[in-house]
This record gives C-alpha cells, sequence and structure tokens, in this order.
C-alpha cells in the first residue's frame, strides 16, 4: 500500500523514523491518517528531516519503496492546482452532477408513467375497435 510520509528523527532512539501522513485508497483518492502512526527506520540510515516521501509497504507492514515525494508534488500542483481546481469546485461539480442524476431520475419516471399511460390507451383503443367489431359483426348477421 501506497503512504505519504514525513521523515523525522526518533531523539529518544536516535533514530530516523517515516510519519505516515496519508494512505492510498485507489488512483485518486487519498486518505488523511488521523492517528500518528510511525514506522523506525534501520540504525545508521541518514536522511534529511522534514522531507516528503512516497513509501510503499507490504502486507507485512514493511517498507517496500521509498522515494522522494517531490515531483509527484509537483505533478499534483501542475495538474491541480495550476487551472484552479479547488476543494469548492469539486463540491460544486459533485453538487451539479447529483442534481442531474437526480432530474435524470425525474425525466426517466415521468417517461416510464406516460409509457404505462400510452400502454393503457391503446388497450382501450383496441378493446373499442374489438367492441365495435363485434356489434358491427352481430348487427351484420342480423340483418
Amino acid at each position: 500500500m501506497l503512504y505519504l510520509a514525513q521523515i523525522c528523527k526518533n531523539d529518544f532512539l536516535g533514530q530516523y523514523q517515516l510519519r505516515l501522513l496519508a494512505r492510498q485508497e485507489s488512483e485518486y483518492l487519498w486518505s488523511i491518517l488521523s492517528e500518528d502512526t510511525c514506522i523506525l527506520l534501520a540504525k545508521g540510515s541518514i536522511m534529511n528531516e522534514k522531507v516528503l516521501v512516497l513509501v510503499e509497504l507490504s502486507p507485512t507492514g514493511e517498507i517496500a519503496t521509498i522515494e522522494d515525494a517531490t515531483s509527484w508534488v509537483l505533478y499534483l500542483v501542475q495538474t491541480y492546482l495550476k487551472t484552479g481546481i479547488t476543494p469548492e469546485f469539486l463540491q460544486q461539480e459533485a453538487e451539479k452532477a447529483e442534481q442531474w442524476r437526480q432530474s435524470l431520475t425525474l425525466q426517466n419516471q415521468d417517461l416510464a408513467r406516460r409509457t404505462l399511460e400510452l400502454e393503457a390507451r391503446r388497450e382501450q383503443i383496441q378493446a373499442l375497435q374489438e367492441s365495435i367489431q363485434r356489434d358491427h359483426n352481430g348487427h351484420q348477421e342480423g340483418n
């Protein structure tokens, strides 16, 4: 699983550690970790404090890879922030999409209702035609 982490020094142990900040849930969905989770790095590891890194953890919680997050953060800025995509904008777009969904649902329900009404009218017309045909045939037999 991929995490965004910050390198910090554990002064008590004299080792560097990763403080996990966020976890990737899917390709475009990340969740902020609410509790402080730290992973100690191997003794002798020398890192720059406060640097953000992307860390891949194995299913057992072992560090698979660590890479500097600078290019990833710049990609986010270039892709989402350069064009002014803000959380407010995304919220507005989500609300618009929900309104469209509701409108389409109502239109679909109205269309289904009209279809049922037309089918009922068609059946009434067909029954009336059959009745007229019977009356006409019965009238002709009477002559």
